[in-house]
């Protein structure tokens, strides 16, 4: 049996963001990461976020809504936690209703430098999203 395209890629990004996403709030910090680990971590989110900006707008598509999310960065989140082989932090945005919209972005080690590969969409005003875990 086959799925339908969109009911394969909704679950793919699901599965992704419940293991990303799949213990405390992302909010945490790990007091251990310091110096320029954390430095080098909060810069990659924010050469993720730089590249995907068109304009002064964070372009993310959400695989849930099957929408594209037109975001401006407020601030980089001071909380850092490792997952296993990966760091997660967030960073707040802004949408066009003056919504707040919480990511969190998954940072990878890559050589020399750290590399942050995917954002999830993580809160909407305070809301988790359906999938989340920790409903």
């Amino acid at each position: 049996m086959t799925l339908p395209r969109n009911i394969t890629r909704l679950l793919q990004v699901s599965g992704i963001s419940l293991f990303l996403l799949s213990t405390t709030a992302m909010a945490a910090n790990d007091p251990s990461i310091k110096g320029d680990l954390r430095t080098n971590i909060q810069q990659a989110m924010n050469e993720l976020i730089q590249q995907r900006t068109v304009g002064d707008r964070f372009k993310f598509y959400d695989a849930i809504t099957n929408k594209v999310h037109n975001l401006k960065l407020v601030e980089l989140h001071d909380g850092i936690v490792k997952k296993g082989d990966f760091y997660v932090s967030c960073a707040d945005f802004a949408d066009s209703k003056g919504n707040t919209v919480d990511m969190d972005f998954m940072v990878i080690p890559s050589g020399n430098k750290m590399v942050a590969t995917q954002a999830i969409l993580h809160k909407i005003d305070g809301k988790k999203r359906k999938y989340h875990l920790e409903d």
